[in-house]
């Protein structure tokens, strides 16, 4: 069963992955339990944070939704065992205690996205779905943001005048806004009328394509010059856009439907995050300090966990509803990306201590979704006949 859809594997791996990596982070910060000559503690963090958690994510969902788009089999058995084992391989080159991170074996890390942009562009140009080709061009975008992290540690380029982990951080803004833009409206407009509630959200193409077309241009100037206030100014215009988009959908009468209220959480961690980022890079606004935490631990952390635990749902014949237990999970996420991101910015006396507090309250909702969603994904299907699509 394991290997019989996407989401199975690479959903499961992605929240161990979360776990793990902020386990050694702070093993790393207290304990000292760091070897020397590698990549910093930090880089090492954030790579893996990108690369191992949130791209296991992305597997996950698109190898899960492409079908859907294209109407095609799902990538399964020995394929997908074999993306699998690309993924974990390259987590182990990157460890550090094996001191494979100076040798060509490292070169293994850079091969996953590669393989993922395959097995998901190659039915997209089967069935000529362009509407969705944005996702391999994505896919390679982290492939390049990968490779030039990797040429840098190995001393092949030198320093670049952009951070590489920047760029990668850039590509789930990206995909949040897509992605997200297409499923938070639907999802809350099917649950309003299925719980009677008249609702009317009005789809607004312009403002959609202005939307995408700011945060292009923002990843575009976060390349190009990286850290400046006119780097700030296209976030401050993509944060607007992005919060007129939310406003529209309508997420404060979803307040009984966790399932879909996470959703719109995690859509307004971006314009928050993408908000801070501008008052910071035009302002150097103090509580802005943290502005990329926002993005990763409170956007990609958010909506990673919303659609995990609805698309397991979905995509495993069960009733769209989670457990209390996983309410719980979505307020912890919340919180602890909450206190990463404004408590050590008012309070860097504190730091330490509220670092801890906050990568417990964010990986114990990881830890929640491990252990009630084991089950579902390494069991079968259940009986009832509802398949939570992806649009």
């Amino acid at each position: 069963m394991l290997f019989s859809y996407g989401f199975r594997p690479f959903f499961l791996v992605a929240a161990v992955c979360a776990v793990f990596t902020l386990g050694v982070l702070l093993a790393g910060l207290f304990l000292g339990m760091w070897p020397p000559g590698t990549l910093t503690l930090t880089r090492w963090h954030g790579h893996e944070m990108l690369f191992g958690f949130v791209g296991a994510a992305i597997a996950g969902f698109l190898l899960t939704a492409a079908p859907t788009w294209t109407g095609s089999r799902p990538v399964s058995g020995a394929p997908l065992a074999a993306l699998t084992a690309l993924w974990l391989a390259g987590r182990i080159v990157m460890t550090p205690w094996l001191h494979l991170q100076d040798s060509p074996w490292i070169l293994v890390e850079a091969t996953f996205f590669p393989a993922l942009g395959v097995a998901v562009g190659a039915s997209l140009v089967r069935h000529r779905n362009y509407r969705n080709f944005v996702f391999p061009f994505l896919l390679a975008v982290l492939t390049v943001a990968d490779c030039l992290f990797l040429a840098v540690h190995l001393g092949w380029l030198d320093p670049l005048p952009f951070d590489p982990l920047r760029l990668a951080a850039d590509v789930p803004v990206a995909l949040i806004a897509v992605v997200g833009g297409r499923i938070v409206p639907v999802f809350t407009r099917n649950a309003l009328l299925r719980a009677g509630i008249q609702c009317d959200i009005v789809p607004s193409p312009r403002l959609d394509r202005a939307a995408l077309l700011a945060v292009a241009a923002m990843i575009g100037l976060d390349v190009l010059c990286q850290d400046t206030p006119l780097a700030g100014g296209a976030s401050a215009v993509a944060a607007t856009l992005l919060g007129f988009r939310l406003w529209r959908w309508q997420g404060h009468r979803t307040l009984r439907m966790p399932i879909v209220w996470i959703l719109h959480a995690g859509y307004a961690w971006l314009v928050v995050g993408l908000a801070l980022k501008s008052l910071w890079l035009v302002g150097h606004v103090t509580v802005a300090l943290n502005w990329l935490h926002a993005l990763t631990a409170g956007a990609f952390g958010t909506m990673i966990l919303a659609v995990m635990t609805r698309v397991a749902l979905g995509h495993t014949g069960r009733e769209l509803k989670v457990a209390s237990s996983i309410t719980v999970a979505y307020v912890l996420v919340i919180a602890g990306a909450m206190l990463r991101v404004l408590a050590s910015a008012a309070m860097p006396s504190l730091y330490l201590a509220t670092l801890v507090v906050a990568s417990a309250l964010w990986s114990g909702a990881f830890t929640i979704f491990v252990v009630v969603y084991l089950p579902i994904l390494l069991g079968p299907r259940a009986d009832a006949q509802s398949v939570g699509g992806i649009s």
